[in-house]
């Protein structure tokens, strides 16, 4: 049953703007939303520590055309520890709902927030951004709209040096992909707490040739505010972290 106290239309409304990653939801499905007559929202699950406070979630629309459609909204803020305001992250695929927790409980949040007491702290957050990382399991590549998918990482890149046309017009042959956390970890950046992700993006061409997307996720901002970058190559990407550790 819908919100007596609030319309579809303003519950979705409410949903996409307060969600860090609502660009990346597929026109198709916010097309589809446009049409919902009704909706339903309930608590799919749920955790709570010192460093993480998580709950997930589903919320089901009743459309135009009598089909539904589900939304999983993740919301995360810091622990009685860790002190963070709450942010909202949304998926049209609870398979995606789920590796988003994951990643949060086995990411920076997780990670206790290293100190500025001294320079060699210091050193060692940028050595942690900076560190080769294990050998990667074989990829195992999925066949799911991946020029698409390819098109909307590099949309919502914000850094100037993101990868250009070219690579845009040679990930238009993409037809399958995998995405890989690389790299997760929350440290002091002008004294306060930024958290810093790193993820593979791989894709597989239609000439069986692949390439790679490299997304920095971070709140190394002035407002703490969550920032995407883009990167032809995982060396780049890693010096951006650790520019951004330095300047903010």
């Amino acid at each position: 049953m819908s919100d007596p106290y609030e319309t579809t239309e303003q519950h979705l409304e409410r949903l996409l703007r307060c969600a860090l990653n609502s660009f990346d939801l597929s026109d198709t499905t916010v097309d589809r939303l446009g049409t919902a007559l009704a909706h339903s929202s309930a608590l799919h699950s749920s955790h709570h520590s010192s460093v993480l406070h998580r709950e997930t979630y589903r919320h089901t629309y009743l459309l135009s055309d009598g089909t539904t459609l589900s939304l999983w909204e993740l919301v995360h803020g810091g622990g009685r520890d860790v002190p963070a305001p709450p942010r909202h992250e949304l998926y049209d695929d609870e398979g995606d709902a789920q590796i988003a927790a994951a990643r949060l409980a086995g990411g920076f949040w997780d990670t206790p927030a290293l100190g500025d007491e001294s320079l060699r702290e210091d050193m060692e957050a940028l050595a942690l951004l900076m560190s080769v990382p294990p050998a990667p399991l074989p990829r195992m590549y999925a066949q799911d709209n991946s020029a698409d998918h390819a098109r909307r990482v590099l949309r919502r890149a914000e850094n100037g040096d993101r990868p250009g046309a070219g690579t845009a017009g040679l990930l238009r042959a993409a037809f399958a992909h995998h995405i890989t956390q690389v790299f997760g970890r929350q440290c002091r950046v002008d004294g306060r707490d930024a958290g810093f992700t790193l993820y593979e993006h791989a894709f597989l061409l239609l000439d069986g040739s692949e390439t790679s997307l490299w997304e920095v996720e971070h709140t190394a901002t002035p407002d703490g505010r969550h920032m995407c970058e883009v990167y032809d190559d995982e060396q780049t990407a890693r010096l951006a972290m650790e520019s951004r550790t330095r300047i903010c």
